[in-house]
């Protein structure tokens, strides 16, 4: 396994060390991965539906419903073991520290809620705007993720977006309180192929404009090697293979990193 992924704890922006989740109480969901993400850097956590990915972000965040528990690990975000805060500290971490990025939009947005609000809502919680300030943050933020008529737009309901719009809401949601790391959860799944290259082109130059780190989750490699400095490989709960993208689509060293590279166009 290539270990360029392991920068020394004191210059990762996040470092998960031997993380073990289970929801039986005996198989583990995800077991004992390890990996890190440098500030500014992409990291993409790719593998099958049902192979730990998600499970893996939602530990991050303490977001895991039961019967989902955390087993064994740390997870250090700038200096702090994020396992051993209480949940009123996690819940100044979560959107401020790390913001996550659903994959259905639709079902993560509030539907009776403007959109506007949602993300007015972002910035109130955390304290970063007073309500004055929020308004016009927001119309900034929606310019920023490039919906057109962003003054308008906030008016509006999620039901009144198209899904590639929604998505581009829950990116400015993501961002509002400018974390140093957004987790990105198959942020393309549910969008049709040409709104899906838009979305990641997005993704890239907000990444470059505000320096973001990104943990960018996806069972496709044809997004990781657009997307992605480095690369970790996610089977059946563990992490079978890592290193650069350039690396792992030269030189994969794991069978299922070829049978995942094998269904993509072009790849290597």
């Amino acid at each position: 396994m290539n270990e360029a992924l392991d920068h020394a704890p004191s210059k990762a922006l996040l470092d998960v060390q031997h993380l073990s989740v289970t929801f039986d109480g005996s198989t583990p969901a995800v077991d004992d991965v390890c990996f890190s993400i440098g500030r500014g850097e992409t990291l993409g956590l790719v593998g099958e539906s049902g192979s730990g990915k998600s499970v893996t972000a939602f530990s991050i965040l303490r977001l895991l419903q039961p019967p989902g528990r955390i087993t064994e690990g740390r997870v250090v975000f700038e200096g702090r073991d994020l396992l051993t805060l209480t949940e009123r500290e996690m819940r100044e971490v979560r959107g401020a520290g790390i913001s996550l990025i659903f994959q259905e939009p639709m079902t993560a947005l509030n539907p009776v809620m403007q959109v506007g609000d949602q993300i007015a809502e972002a910035l109130l919680v955390h304290g970063k705007a007073s309500r004055a300030e929020a308004r016009a943050r927001v119309v900034e933020l929606l310019e920023a993720v490039k919906i057109p008529d962003a003054a308008r737009r906030v008016r509006d309901y999620p039901h009144q977006l198209s899904g590639g719009m929604r998505q581009r809401v829950m990116i400015a949601i993501a961002l509002a309180c400018r974390p140093p790391l957004v987790i990105a959860d198959e942020p393309t799944t549910a969008l049709d192929v040409t709104i899906q290259a838009q979305v990641l082109e997005l993704l890239r130059e907000l990444k470059a404009r505000y320096n973001l780190a990104l943990l960018l989750i996806t069972h496709d490699f044809g997004v990781i090697a657009e997307m992605a400095d480095h690369v970790a490989v996610m089977y059946k709960g563990r992490l079978v293979e890592r290193g650069s993208v350039r690396e792992v689509l030269r030189r994969p060293s794991h069978d299922y990193t070829r049978s995942l590279l094998a269904a993509v166009p072009g790849a290597r």
